[in-house]
């Protein structure tokens, strides 16, 4: 091939135009889910979720239900389709499924709710839903203890909250006289994950005396756990 370079060029500044893009910053999703042409904005949360705060005009199709399929197919094909969760993995299963099944124009909002929150972008809530379960006012006076307070900021559908969950249950138990276990559902507290910054999961805290002492992103073995709680 005789120009190699100027051809890989053109492919890398085809694939980054707006056309081609399949996944969207959280403020770039809210600019094109609020333009006036027609559109599906798709929710792939559970309903709790999408309750406790959605997008204005989304309909929630919840990717964890056996009858998402069918539910999805029934979207027009023609129209793009926005789609979005709470941090990225669940929509992104969503948009692949729906692009299998014909779907040309799927774009993922990235980061999901916990970017478009941290933004402080505007969302919706449904009359009746869960709302706050753990104000803010609430967190701060569980720190207040003796104890070192280890906080497990979690999801049902995350899978390495799942994995985390027995043994921190363990050290809630073994290690009661020193410490205190406290476990936080981000789905039914998004104003706090907001105000603390958790933006993905899973997150382990470790506070003393009040202050923040240890931070931690993603799966970690008990056994790491118990060395910063010595």
């Amino acid at each position: 091939m005789k120009y190699p370079f100027l051809l890989l060029t053109v492919f890398t500044v085809l694939i980054t135009t707006r056309g081609w893009s399949q996944s969207l910053p959280a403020q770039q999703f809210q600019k094109e889910a609020e333009a006036p042409a027609e559109k599906n904005i798709l929710d792939v949360r559970t309903p709790d979720e999408y309750t406790a705060g959605h997008i204005a005009g989304a309909v929630n199709i919840n990717w964890l239900d056996s009858s998402f399929s069918r539910k999805a197919l029934l979207l027009p094909k023609e129209l793009p389709v926005y789609v979005y969760c709470l941090s990225g993995g669940r929509s992104a299963k969503a948009a692949a499924y729906l692009r299998s099944k014909g779907f040309k124009q799927v774009y993922e909002m990235e980061g999901g709710m916990l970017k478009w929150r941290a933004a402080q972008l505007p969302e919706e809530k449904t009359a009746g839903g869960k709302g706050l379960f753990f104000s803010k006012a609430d967190f701060e006076k569980a720190l207040q203890t003796d104890k070192l307070v280890l906080v497990d900021f979690y999801a049902a559908w995350c899978g390495p909250c799942k994995k985390m969950e027995p043994y921190l249950k363990e050290i809630a138990h073994e290690k009661a006289a020193t410490v205190s276990v406290l476990r936080i559902d981000i789905d039914k507290n998004p104003e706090l994950a907001n105000t603390l910054k958790i933006d993905a999961l899973p997150v382990l805290h470790i506070y003393k005396n009040g202050k923040l002492q240890w931070s931690h992103l993603g799966y970690i073995t008990k056994k790491k756990v118990l060395t910063k709680l010595q």
